[in-house]
């Protein structure tokens, strides 16, 4: 295995001779082909080609795999050499064997490597009618207000011929909030982190996190990244099967601004902070919403106009008057499996609401758990859950050059032919995918309405 040559910044001081020693004892192959095993996935759909950070590719997240307009499978994602490391790129690959092979990642905007160009972060793809693949990113201008991964302009490029060649990139104009910056310099702090859905309209629609400018937010309660002050809210994409160019993409905007979706922090009420919306349809046509908080448990939202409007944010449980469904600071997201039942991943296995000991994901993001949602359309709570059940974990073994240990996040969900897989950035490091077995859901019954 290669020495990095680079890794000498603060960032990467500690875990750095943890690296080389790990190194030193095995060869790259054997790393990797023993902590691929881990999660005992179906799919792989990207292995880095190091593990300190030398390729410039350990960093693989936001993962999200869509049906292609040619009938194949695509997905685009986040790539670094970790995160953070000021280096991320858009990238997408595509499968035309049901996802059993995967194409070399072709870089569609963002950095190669840290400190060349500006970074692009956190893509999404929506597709129209006659085929065009839009992907949707944050594209760091140079100047930050929360956070550079998060601080930038809508950009966009596309595809009409499925992801072969792309367009130069173009912004999409964004409306401001009263959680952004008053200087008009700084870009929103923004992230859409799970596949947009199509209504019955045909409108693409999602939710999206924007963290509240440090210029006007409320101050937080501990200096840490978990306690910074962020809001739920959503977009409806307007004109997406018209094929407009990127900068005639019309939005409108809910939930926004001073009716934003927010969750108060469990030292502090007055510090929202709601996070990382992830929508399903119900039967009776309403949209059932989980979030992420800072209160130990998974939060949920209803709307019954579409989107446009909102019910204040509640704890999720188990069933009407049950038991709250534990979860960190950590996604939650929500899908409708094959069978029109609902599948719910979160990591319930934590001490406290407190990140673990060794910080943030290291301590209380594995293992994943899977629960079962019915439908429930006499209960205040829509869907209620069954008890979790054990999905992967990958032992606590740290991986590339931040260590992480994070499992089941940042997933995204596809149900072709009727097989339920889920696909997932291990450790933020693979990327792979699990097939949701009839086996793993047996038994797990949600409560009787």
């Amino acid at each position: 295995m290669k020495r990095a040559t680079f890794l000498r910044t603060s960032a990467y001081a500690a875990v750095y001779p943890l690296l080389h020693k790990v190194a030193a004892a095995e060869d790259l192959q054997t790393i990797l082909d023993r902590e691929i095993r881990r999660s005992q996935s179906d799919y792989v759909v990207y292995v880095p080609k190091s593990v300190d950070g030398s390729t410039f590719d350990n960093g693989n997240e936001h993962f999200l795999v869509f049906d292609g307009p040619d009938g194949s499978m695509m997905t685009v994602w986040t790539q670094s050499t970790s995160e953070g490391a000021g280096d991320h790129r858009i990238v997408f690959s595509r499968s035309s064997d049901e996802g059993r092979t995967w194409q070399a990642p072709k870089r569609l905007a963002g950095s190669t490597r840290p400190g060349e160009g500006l970074q692009a972060s956190w893509g999404f793809p929506l597709v129209s009618r006659s085929g065009r693949i839009y992907v949707v990113y944050n594209q760091y201008q140079g100047i930050a207000d929360y956070h550079h991964q998060v601080t930038g302009t809508m950009d966009c490029v596309y595809s009409d011929d499925a992801g072969r060649s792309w367009s130069k990139p173009q912004t999409i104009p964004m409306e401001r909030s009263v959680y952004d910056h008053p200087d008009p310099k700084y870009p929103s702090n923004w992230i859409v982190w799970q596949k947009p859905i199509r209504q019955p309209s045909g409108r693409w629609f999602t939710g999206f996190t924007r963290w509240v400018s440090r210029a006007v937010r409320t101050q937080p309660v501990q200096k840490a990244p978990w306690t910074d002050e962020s809001v739920t809210e959503f977009m409806r994409f307007e004109n997406i099967d018209a094929n407009p160019e990127p900068k005639d993409i019309r939005i409108l905007w809910f939930a926004s601004s001073d009716q934003a979706l927010r969750v108060g922090h469990y030292l502090n009420p007055e510090v929202s902070v709601c996070q990382e919306p992830s929508l399903v349809y119900l039967p009776d046509g309403r949209l059932f919403c989980t979030l992420r908080t800072m209160t130990g448990y998974i939060w949920y939202t209803l709307s019954s106009d579409g989107g446009e409007t909102w019910c204040a944010p509640r704890p999720l449980l188990r069933k009407d008057h049950g038991k709250p469904i534990l979860q960190p600071i950590f996604c939650c997201p929500v899908y409708q499996l094959a069978d029109g039942r609902y599948l719910l991943i979160h990591h319930p296995e934590f001490n406290g609401v407190n990140p673990g000991n060794s910080g943030g994901p290291k301590g209380n993001r594995r293992p994943a758990y899977v629960a079962v949602g019915e439908f429930r359309p006499r209960a205040e709570q829509p869907i209620w859950f069954s008890e979790s059940r054990l999905l992967m974990d990958n032992g606590g073994n740290g991986i590339g050059p931040l260590m992480r240990v994070d499992i089941g996040g940042y997933t995204s969900f596809t149900t072709r032919g009727g097989r339920n897989v889920l696909w997932h950035p291990e450790r933020k490091f693979f990327l792979l995918g699990k097939v949701i077995t009839q086996e793993i859901l047996a038994g797990l019954a949600a409560p009787k309405g």
